[in-house]
């Protein structure tokens, strides 16, 4: 059967079970996407609360003073909003501090010096003044991991890997880099460097570096990690492929690990007139890094799931399931937001069925992934030709996101969906000081807090007769 097709037959099969007929459930839908989308573009808040949040706010580190004010941002936009329920959750989550602004430079014998931009990774420990040391570079972590110790010990690690420009999809470029990050104070560690930086995870060539979380290994030393901007680990990279001389790199953090502290998620609900005990949650992360504004990184899902929600109240929608969005406190450098949701959500007794996330940037929508089972999937696909006049074509399996991934955990069933816009422009911003709101722009972003809400819609809807099939 083609495609197109066999997409067709599953909505006839799904809009069986509504009691209408397909022509006359597809013209209820199609006329009720087109007023979410009147909605969002004539009326939109959004962006006005994007500025808000970024321009009020601004950068909100779990655990600092601004992640609170976020706190109680979230909290009285959606009691503004007349959302049938607003209340907090508290979450205790980790407290990693900068410190004062990090200093880099790397030197060569004839005494030339060469400053360079760098970021402390999330979670660093400090260097305890100026840290010097021989640099020696590595391509990635198996090259590490392949060197003898004694060619490491002693010495600070750069690692070079770049993202794969010819990867189209960018996000799997990220996903590939991510070990260097993640995990490079670990090897480099295991072979007894004494600091580790890296190449900052980006396509684009400029000077501002990018941050975002790394690890450590109980029983390894805790090593100083920082990340070098592409800009200049380009340039470093070069001069170490041409040099015979030994370059000294020095750098100087003040970062500080201290003891957790209390925050909250903030919560609001539409309440379900037929299944109040069902639950589809949306939502994406109130917190971001400390550089920047956390525009699109997370600013963006705070206000795509918020506006969603204000469109159908604001259409007078009534749900059949409790619609609930959730501003999740803690994503970048722990989640314990997720995790506390999940686990108190199991415990609370509730039916939770589905789940959205935007956490992706605000850019043009593009469609949904979906991490569930092959119902999930066909359904979702089914509403092909409702998205088709919107532009929205990707509709495929892949991930839902980090603030809902510990739902699976809780709930065997749940069906979990990302929100997909394009990519190509993310790891411009992404963790870094060009994350601002001047940098979102305003239709795109409205323009994806339209997809959500039309897919709630259609989500809270149609959900039901395929929960019964299973």
């Amino acid at each position: 059967m083609h495609f197109t097709n066999c997409l067709l037959f599953i909505f006839t099969l799904v809009i069986s079970f509504t009691g209408l007929t397909q022509t006359e459930s597809h013209k209820e839908d199609s006329l009720m996407l087109r007023k979410i989308y009147n909605e969002a573009l004539d009326n939109g808040q959004a962006y006005e609360d994007l500025r808000s949040l970024c321009k009020d706010i601004g950068a909100r580190l779990s655990g600092s003073v601004s992640a609170e004010m976020a706190v109680q941002w979230g909290y009285h936009k959606l009691v503004n909003y007349g959302f049938d329920t607003v209340y907090f959750q508290e979450v205790m989550v980790p407290h990693w501090e900068r410190g004062t602004k990090e200093n880099a430079y790397y030197s060569t014998p004839d005494g030339k010096i060469t400053k360079v931009n760098i970021l402390a990774l999330g979670g660093s420990v400090p260097t305890n003044g100026i840290m010097s040391a021989e640099l020696v570079m590595f391509e990635n972590l198996s090259a590490i991991q392949k060197a003898e110790k004694r060619d490491i010990e002693g010495k600070i690690i750069f690692i070079a890997q770049p993202m794969d420009q010819k990867m189209i999809t960018t996000f799997n470029a990220y996903g590939a880099c991510y070990p260097i990050r993640g995990f490079g104070a670990v090897e480099a560690a295991r072979k007894g460097a004494i600091g580790v930086v890296i190449r900052s995870l980006s396509l684009s060539e400029h000077e501002h570096p990018h941050t975002g979380t790394m690890q450590y290994e109980k029983g390894l030393n805790k090593i100083p990690a920082a990340a070098l901007s592409t800009k200049d680990a380009t340039a470093l990279e070069e001069l170490m492929h041409v040099t015979k001389e030994k370059i000294t790199f020095h750098f100087e953090m003040d970062c500080k690990v201290l003891p957790d502290k209390k925050s909250h998620n903030v919560i609001a609900e539409l309440s379900g007139t037929e299944n109040p005990n069902r639950i589809i949650t949306l939502g994406g992360h109130l917190d971001s890094w400390d550089v920047g504004e956390g525009a699109h990184d997370d600013g963006a899902g705070i206000v795509h799931t918020m506006e969603a929600l204000r469109i159908l109240k604001a259409l007078n929608y009534k749900p059949k399931n409790t619609l609930r969005v959730v501003f999740f406190m803690n994503e970048e450098n722990g989640n314990m937001g997720g995790k506390t949701y999940a686990k108190r959500s199991k415990e609370s007794g509730e039916e939770h069925i589905l789940a959205i996330e935007s956490d992706r940037g605000g850019f043009s929508p593009r469609g949904f992934s979906v991490d569930g089972n092959n119902q999930h999937l066909e359904l979702i696909q089914s509403f092909t030709p409702l998205f088709k006049p919107y532009l929205l074509h990707h509709f495929e399996k892949g991930f839902g996101g980090v603030d809902i991934m510990p739902l699976k955990g809780e709930f065997e069933n749940i069906g979990l969906i990302g929100f997909v816009p394009d990519s190509q422009r993310y790891f411009d911003f992404h963790h870094n000081a060009n994350d601002v709101f001047e940098n979102v722009n305003k239709r795109e972003l409205h323009l994806g807090a339209a997809s959500i809400s039309a897919l709630l819609y259609l989500l809270d809807k149609h959900y039901k007769p395929l929960d019964k099939a299973n």
